[in-house]
């Protein structure tokens, strides 16, 4: 409920895809990125925004820490991105 119309990559049928497939698709269909990928941010800096980016600064965590971490960033996350200018946060 926290994040209503969020999805997973698995979800989604992209797991095999390619990083700039996941990108075109969360561009598409107005998700944020969330990942520990740095292919993410690289493609965020040749291709701009949207989609926005959550880069994950957590090194190998369980899913559960993943989303403890996201729920305590979830009001500062929507607040740096509701402004312009910003398109990536770093969390972890």
């Amino acid at each position: 409920p926290r994040f209503p119309g969020s999805s997973q990559v698995v979800l989604l049928g992209l797991e095999q895809a390619s990083d700039l497939e996941i990108w075109e698709c969360a561009r598409e269909q107005g998700f944020v990125l969330v990942s520990k990928d740095e292919d993410f941010a690289d493609l965020q800096t040749l291709r701009g925004y949207p989609p926005k980016l959550v880069m994950l600064r957590m090194g190998n965590s369980r899913n559960q820490d993943v989303l403890e971490t996201l729920f305590a960033a979830a009001g500062r996350l929507e607040e740096l991105f509701s402004q312009e200018g910003i398109g990536v946060a770093e969390i972890g």
